[in-house]
């Protein structure tokens, strides 16, 4: 790719995050991305990303991609806190960028569209280290619950660090009560926590 398409493609990048991190991925409007790039041209996105959608795709695939190197770790299927803490870590370490943020933000809004209750996740988690880290959580939380219990747990828990994170990415950590480390440490401990709790519901799988 030349280099100047290459520098539009990357500030189409940046200011689509920015603009679906604070307006919505619905309510984000193409001229105001467009605007934000520099770029003069609503057709922008169509000719770098094919449509506004792949734009928003184009975003995601790089986040998970860039947050992938620190997933590549191996882990005790048996470790429910450890694979805890190796899923919240890297996601968590987006707090430190603004794009990292905006990313956060984003994902928030996703998070109950992740596919965990029915084995379905998303094309674009396919063969990263995310997908392999999810799968042994499964495994870990079937140990001790019923598949539709640990399913739903997994599904809450992802939906609970997507929008604590989310929130700390709008407030900072000067708007926190905790310093990086001690909210990651500690959100890590009530994650795990919330996957471990008894079970007092019963397991009745949906009609």
């Amino acid at each position: 790719m030349p280099r100047d398409a290459r520098a539009t493609r990357d500030r189409l990048l940046r200011a689509g995050a920015r603009r679906f991190a604070a307006d919505g991925i619905d309510a984000a409007r193409t001229r105001d991305i467009v605007a934000l790039a520099g770029q003069g041209n609503d057709s922008a996105i169509t000719y770098h990303f094919g449509s506004r959608a792949g734009l928003l795709e184009a975003i995601l695939r790089a986040g998970v991609h860039r947050m992938d190197p620190a997933r590549a770790t191996d882990l005790d299927p048996a470790d429910l806190p450890r694979i805890v803490a190796a899923i919240v870590e890297p996601t968590a370490a987006e707090l430190r960028t603004d794009h990292g943020r905006d990313f956060l933000r984003i994902i928030a809004q996703l998070a109950g569209r992740a596919g965990v209750r029915d084995h379905d996740l998303p094309a674009l988690l396919h063969g990263t280290n995310l997908a392999r880290q999810l799968t042994l959580l499964e495994t870990a939380c079937r140990t001790a619950l019923p598949e539709p219990v640990a399913l739903e747990r997994i599904a809450g828990v992802i939906g609970f660090l997507t929008t604590a994170l989310a929130d700390r990415a709008v407030r900072g950590d000067e708007g926190s009560l905790l310093g990086h480390d001690a909210f990651v440490t500690d959100l890590t401990a009530m994650l795990t926590a919330a996957l471990q709790a008894p079970v007092h519901a019963p397991a009745t799988p949906r009609p």
